[in-house]
């Protein structure tokens, strides 16, 4: 077997995920190690290949073009399924590539297993991530799932960056990335060009988040609908946020309207024009947003708004900023707003 091949050399069957001839195309290169979680592989693998789907109908082209590397050609996930043929781990990464790291089953003293496979890929990752992780302007990402983190730290690409991994990992991360800030109780963080998520249904979410970055808020929401996981989970949120209590419903016009509200939330949102968006009048509007919701469509909008300039303010805006981006007319709308909707009392109100 070869040992290395750029990503280029990989062949063409590599690319059937994705034929975007864009210049913003995004090679999403899966590092597959034996024992791998299949969910970690196939969850985000998925949310790529149905965004993908969507930018074609829409008669655009593919942003994602999926591939698999890794120390051997062949091996058996984490559920006894085998997988393959898998490329050769690459040399070089010749354009914008994010590298996702898989999570693999047991304890740490399982999971970081000084053995072959997982020294070639440590190996093979700090020579082809380190140096380009450190730049100023990084052109790759490396995303990681559930213990994936903990790859990231043998290899010595985390650094002094805000990280989080599975739970029961957590302090095993920190042992073997002491410099780094280990984030508890976080589905996904995002640290410049390093992303790493909780595990399992969390690198769904950190692959819609990207998913989001590259291509838009409505692709992504698109993909979670076809996915059914219409609560999407952001980086801010610890298990619940306050507008996922909002999306464990499966009912298509009330998500339409709760789609046009987040992809616009500056926008008049007025009963009438929710309800057009709806098919409904707007008196059916709100008897839906009350038996489904728990709420009215009036404080639903305000309740959004109040979470996405929360967020804006603690990843760093200044107060202005967060209001406009949230679609507050002013500051003091904000803050009245934050009040009323304090992260205590922003659960789903009882019906």
């Amino acid at each position: 077997m070869k040992a290395e091949r750029t990503m280029h050399d990989r062949p063409s069957r590599q690319r059937a995920a994705g034929r975007g001839d864009a210049a913003d195309v995004v090679d999403v290169l899966f590092i597959v190690l034996p024992d791998s979680l299949l969910l970690d592989l196939a969850g985000p693998a998925e949310v790529f290949r149905l965004a993908n789907q969507h930018l074609q109908r829409l008669g655009r082209p593919a942003a994602f073009r999926l591939s698999y590397a890794g120390p051997q050609t062949q091996v058996v996930s984490s559920v006894g399924l085998g997988l393959g043929p898998i490329d050769p781990l690459p040399r070089a990464l010749s354009q914008p590539t994010w590298v996702v790291l898989l999570g693999r089953p047991g304890d740490a003293s399982v999971v970081v297993r000084h053995q072959r496979a997982w020294l070639q890929t440590r190996d093979a990752l700090a020579r082809l991530l380190g140096p380009a992780l450190a730049q100023a302007e990084p052109v790759h990402r490396l995303i990681t799932v559930c213990v994936g983190t903990l790859l990231a730290a043998d290899a010595g690409l985390i650094g002094q960056r805000q990280v989080t991994t599975h739970h029961e990992m957590l302090d095993d991360l920190a042992r073997l990335a002491p410099r780094a800030k280990v984030l508890p109780n976080r589905l996904f963080v995002e640290d410049g060009p390093l992303l790493t998520s909780a595990g399992i249904t969390a690198g769904i979410d950190l692959a819609l988040h990207a998913v989001d970055s590259h291509c838009g808020a409505a692709v992504a929401q698109a993909v979670a609908r076809v996915m059914v996981v219409f609560s999407r989970r952001g980086p801010l949120d610890p298990q619940a946020s306050p507008l996922l209590a909002f999306r464990d419903h499966l009912h298509p016009a009330l998500h339409r309207v709760q789609d046009a509200v987040e992809a616009a939330p500056g926008e008049d949102w007025e009963a009438e024009k929710m309800a057009s968006l709806a098919c409904v009048t707007p008196r059916h509007l709100g008897r839906l947003f009350k038996d489904q919701l728990g709420t009215t469509p009036r404080e639903y909008v305000e309740l959004l708004r109040a979470t996405l300039a929360r967020q804006a303010m603690v990843s760093g805006a200044e107060a202005t900023a967060a209001a406009r981006t949230a679609g507050f007319r002013n500051e003091r709308q904000m803050h009245a707003a934050l009040r009323r909707h304090a992260p205590a009392q922003s659960s789903r109100p009882s019906s």
